[in-house]
């Protein structure tokens, strides 16, 4: 977890949605493109503390991190994704366009691909102005 230590992140708080499991159409294979499978989502959305710091205890004065499980259902929603690389990708792209993300860290994992191994998966880490 080095890129918790970047300095861009010194004066934001961190936002975390842990293991969304869903059933999701995504893969490659002829068995990936029959049926759903388990898919497990995990999400950090870095917000600077000047929109997160709430005065008056009010949902209004943080950024709701309800916006971030929106955002994956709404991308799962849209239908089959050949590549766990292209749904980090899109997830990071449409949590980044909220105005009150500095950066996001998005990993997706397939728990069921291999019968030893307890997932596959992808991870990308960006800052909005990358």
């Amino acid at each position: 977890m080095t890129w918790l230590l970047d300095p861009r992140l010194a004066h934001c708080r961190r936002l975390f949605l842990r293991e969304v499991l869903m059933d999701a159409n995504i893969g490659i294979h002829a068995a990936e493109r029959a049926a759903a499978q388990r898919l497990v989502v995990n999400v950090d959305v870095f917000v600077p503390l000047a929109v997160s710091t709430p005065r008056h205890d009010k949902i209004g004065e943080v950024v709701d991190y309800d916006f971030v499980r929106d955002a994956i259902r709404a991308r799962i929603a849209q239908g089959h994704i050949n590549l766990q690389e292209t749904l980090v990708d899109d997830l990071a792209t449409a949590l980044l366009a909220h105005p009150g993300v500095t950066a996001v860290r998005v990993a997706s994992e397939k728990p069921d691909v291999y019968e030893d191994v307890e997932a596959v998966g992808v991870e990308v880490f960006r800052f909005k102005d990358a």
